[in-house]
Parts: C-alpha cells; sequence; structure tokens
C-alpha cells in the first residue's frame, strides 16, 4: 500500500496560487458534499476540495500532489455506483464541476469537443440545435469525463456502443504533470499504441482526462417505443435472445421486473402490469423501416409468449416511458426509505444471458434476500439490486452478489458490465483476468510510481 502524506498548510497555499482561493475550500460542507457517490460503499473525506479552471492547472496541481506525495482523487458530478470517486486515501478532491464548457462543435465531421464536466444531457440539449446527439446515456446527468474514466454505457449501448466507442481523441494530464493527447480526430487511427482506449475506463488511475473529442450520430428521424409483457422472466430473457438473433437493431432492448414494474405503475403512471417486461426502442431513417421493424418484433414477441404487446411512435409517450425507466432506481430508493440498496452490475455473452437470470432467479428463491432485476438485456447487462437494513444484510447481499459476479464470469463475462470496478470489484478482477491483471498493475507503476491517482481503486489494497 503507498505512503501519503497528510495536505499541509504550505500545499493549500500552493494551491491557492495555481487555482485562486475561490477555486480551493477546506470547509466542511464542501468536504462532506465530495465524500460519497450514490454507490452503498461510505463516505470518507478529503482534506480538501478543488475546482480547476483548465488543463494546465490540472497538470500543475498533479504535479504538486506526485512530488509531494498527495493522493488526487478526480470527481465529475459523483453519479457513479460503485464508489469510483470517494477519496478513500483522503488528500486531494479535484472536482470538475467548473470545466463544463463546449469547445468546439465540428458539425460537418459529426463530432464535438468538450471539457470533462459537462454533463451529458446539457451536452445533448446544445447539440440538438445542430441536429446531432452524443449516444451513450447511463440515465443521470453523469460527465463525460466520468462516463470516459469509467466506460459508462446505458441504454442505448445495443446499438450505439459504450463510451469507449463513442470517443475519437482526449487530452490527459499524468501524475508528473505532463499534458498529452491521445487518439485522433480522423475516425481511422493506427498510429501506435492506442493509448486512448488504455485511459477510458481506468477511472482516473492513469491520468486525468482534460479534454475529449467525442462521436456524435445524427437524431433519428423516426423513433418508436415498444412494450412487451411476459408470464415469466424466462420467457422475456429468451424473447432477448430472439429479437438479437433476428436481424433486427433495437436501439434500446430493456428487461424489467415484475416489481419493478409495479412501482414504475404506481410512481409514473406507466399503463405496466405486474409482469416481466421489455422495454424497446427503435430508430430508423423512413418510417416504413420503423413500421417493418415493429411488425417483425411483435410477431417474435407474440411467437415466445407475450401476454401484451404495445408499440408507439408518439414522442410525448415515448418520453413518458424512458423518464420512468431512467428514473426507476430514484423510485426503488423512496419505495424502501428505511433500506440501503446493493447493486450488482454483471454482463455475459448474449446466448449466456438465459443461464445467469436463471441463476439470479435460483438465489432470490434460495437465499434469506430481497432483489429487483433491471437491465440492458440486449448487451447482455444485468442489475441485481438488494434492498438491506444492518450488518447482516449486507452480509447477505455481498454473498448473493458473489455468487452472481461467480457465475458470470465462468460463462464468460465480466464482473462489471458498465459501473466499472471502484472499491467493491477489485477483488474479483484476478479470477476475471489472471496474469492480465499484474500487467495492469505494471502500467500504473510506471504512469502513477507515487499511486496518487484516485488510490484505492481497481486494485486491492493490503
Amino acid at each position: 500500500m503507498p505512503s501519503f502524506n497528510p495536505v499541509s498548510a504550505d500545499l493549500i497555499a500552493q494551491l491557492i496560487t495555481i487555482l485562486g482561493s475561490v477555486n480551493v475550500s477546506t470547509a466542511r460542507a464542501d468536504i462532506d458534499l465530495h465524500a460519497k457517490d450514490q454507490s452503498q460503499h461510505h463516505a470518507v473525506p478529503s482534506e480538501v476540495v478543488i475546482w480547476p479552471l483548465s488543463a494546465q492547472q490540472v497538470a500543475d496541481v498533479l504535479k504538486l500532489a506526485h512530488e509531494q506525495r498527495v493522493p488526487v482523487t478526480p470527481w465529475g458530478v459523483g453519479t457513479g455506483l460503485e464508489g469510483n470517486s470517494i477519496p478513500v486515501r483522503g488528500g486531494i478532491l479535484m472536482s470538475f464541476e467548473r470545466m463544463n464548457q463546449i469547445v468546439a462543435i465540428h458539425a460537418d465531421d459529426f463530432q464535438v469537443t468538450v471539457q470533462p464536466g459537462i454533463g451529458h444531457k446539457d451536452l445533448n440539449a446544445q447539440l440538438a440545435r445542430h441536429g446531432l446527439f452524443f449516444p451513450p446515456d447511463p440515465g443521470a446527468n453523469a460527465t463525460v469525463g466520468g462516463m470516459l474514466a469509467n466506460n459508462a454505457a446505458g441504454i442505448r449501448t445495443v446499438k450505439y456502443g459504450a463510451s469507449k466507442d463513442n470517443v475519437l481523441k482526449m487530452q490527459v494530464a499524468l501524475a508528473d504533470g505532463r499534458l498529452i493527447h491521445v487518439g485522433s480526430r480522423s475516425v481511422k487511427q493506427s498510429a501506435g499504441y492506442d493509448l486512448l482506449h488504455l485511459f477510458v475506463g481506468s477511472e482516473g488511475t492513469l491520468g486525468v482526462i482534460t479534454e475529449a473529442t467525442l462521436k456524435l450520430v445524427p437524431v433519428p428521424t423516426h423513433m418508436s417505443a415498444a412494450l412487451a409483457a411476459f408470464p415469466s422472466i424466462k420467457s422475456a430473457v429468451e424473447t432477448v435472445v430472439a429479437i438479437r438473433g433476428s436481424g433486427l437493431d433495437p436501439a434500446a432492448l430493456e428487461l424489467i421486473d415484475a416489481n419493478h414494474c409495479r412501482m414504475l405503475r404506481e410512481a409514473e403512471g406507466i399503463n405496466l402490469s405486474d409482469h416481466p417486461t421489455l422495454f424497446m426502442e427503435f430508430h430508423a431513417a423512413q418510417e416504413t423501416a420503423l413500421t417493418a421493424g415493429l411488425e417483425i418484433v411483435e410477431d417474435i414477441c407474440k411467437e415466445m409468449g407475450a401476454l401484451s404487446f404495445h408499440a408507439t411512435t408518439d414522442a410525448t409517450e415515448r418520453k413518458k416511458l424512458w423518464h420512468a425507466r431512467h428514473h426507476s432506481y430514484e423510485i426503488m430508493v423512496r419505495s424502501h426509505p428505511d433500506k440501503t440498496f446493493f447493486i450488482n452490475d454483471v454482463a455475459v455473452p448474449i446466448s449466456a444471458y438465459p443461464e445467469l437470470i436463471a441463476t439470479v432467479e435460483h438465489i432470490r428463491d434460495t437465499q434469506p434476500i430481497t432483489c429487483y432485476m433491471i437491465g440492458h438485456a440486449g448487451d447482455g447487462n444485468i442489475h441485481v439490486e438488494f434492498p438491506f437494513s444492518g450488518e447482516e444484510g449486507y452480509q447477505q447481499a455481498m454473498t448473493a452478489n458473489g455468487l452472481i459476479v461467480s457465475k458470470a464470469v465462468e460463462l464468460g463475462g465480466t464482473c462489471t458490465g458498465e459501473h466499472g470496478v471502484g472499491i467493491g470489484k477489485a477483488k474479483y478482477l484476478r479470477a476475471e483476468h489472471g496474469q492480465a491483471l499484474d500487467v495492469m498493475h505494471d502500467i500504473k507503476t510506471l504512469l502513477d510510481p507515487n499511486g496518487i491517482l484516485n488510490p484505492g481503486k481497481i486494485f486491492v489494497e493490503g
């Protein structure tokens, strides 16, 4: 475990010189606000919170922290679900909330260059004027920097890919204060090592993203949403595999269990029955193509035993449906005011998805726990959510989570589909990656020899 020095009065003075006094705070309110994300992991306070305004300021702070062996934890907006931005070793909390500008819109190239602190929903609101959007959609208004650092995905991954598939170029500040550019605005790139994707998903442990050029796509001309309810999770999951194998190209293909459907109906007024349900969305350039696709997916759902099927091209109805889906976690939390939630996140090849879900059902039926299932079924990703209270409940959720993770890895999948490693998944990386984990550690040591960048994440300490 690396040894760090505390934040001294002299270091605070140097931070103020670099950033200005209004961008440096040791106030308890600011420290507490940045001590915990949306996960079940415990809050840990930093010693100082800073708000850089430029890439050079980020680099200057990192060089200072590197020289004085003080840990630095990057912070987007705190929407992470695996403790990725909790400053577990104290030190400096580097918030990007004030680096939130669009640098340039390259509309003819379907690209945009942004600072890391801009929220993806805020970005898309501005891009809409150009008829373009950035496709990854993790639900919350996560920052672009956080999405790239965590390789966030979301509901549209099945069609458009995760964050790693939608970035072309980044500026990154290294631990020693160097500012480097990785990738290129050229869509085709084959010059040298792919350093771009080395930093994507590294959770701020190798370098800090200070600027990114993103791929954009045109806003679809025609969009539809569809709901299909099934008598069992098994039939719903088998339908997911059938739809993916049919040649259809859904923009979203979500699995919602019966308990979630009940909560969404009661909280949002969505017309859902108490049955496992597939939420789907399709995009097309021509209305005839959209209609034909909906007819095919309806036939598949009915053939697989769907109890009901409803499709709509009405924009208001579609937005209401996805608003409810995006707020499902908040609705679930409100429905259990006396509980904390442990959120599982695994993914497997689509052919293995039915076996994974069957395992979750077996755990639900045989373990002394309550669990809910909701996930991006179209790309083999599931989130199992465990409400718990007290230490005993936490340990039961941990046990169930471990069983699900082990099954996912056994099926050729991963311990984390989109939430990242953070704090909770580090202990599973050896089983998933074997000796490759040692290579990851070698890279970490090379780029961050003093271990100051987001310590306590990805690698098990101690």
